[in-house]
C-alpha cells in the first residue's frame, strides 16, 4: 500500500516503531540512529526525505509517497 494511503498519525507511529524520534510535538523531522549510521527523516509535502551522515559525507534520498511503506522502510534501514 502506498505511503499516501496512510494518515499522518499512522506514518508517525510507523517511524516511531522503526526507532525514530520526533524532534518536536508537531515537527516533520525525525532522527533515527543505528550502531552503523544516523539519519534525519523529513515528512515533506511531495516526498519523504532521508539524510544519512553529516557534513560533506551526507547522503540524501527522496522517496515519493507513491512507494509502498515496506519498500521505503527497506531503503531507510539499508542505510547510506
Amino acid at each position: 500500500m502506498p505511503l499516501y494511503n496512510h494518515p499522518l498519525p499512522s506514518l508517525e507511529l510507523w517511524l516511531a516503531d522503526l526507532g525514530a524520534v520526533q524532534r518536536g510535538a508537531h515537527s516533520c523531522l525525525w532522527d533515527l540512529s543505528t550502531a552503523a549510521w544516523s539519519a534525519e527523516i523529513e515528512l515533506g509535502v511531495e516526498d519523504l526525505s532521508v539524510r544519512w551522515g553529516a557534513g560533506s559525507d551526507r547522503v540524501q534520498r527522496q522517496f515519493p509517497y507513491g512507494l509502498s511503506r515496506a519498500d521505503v522502510e527497506s531503503a531507510i534501514l539499508a542505510g547510506p
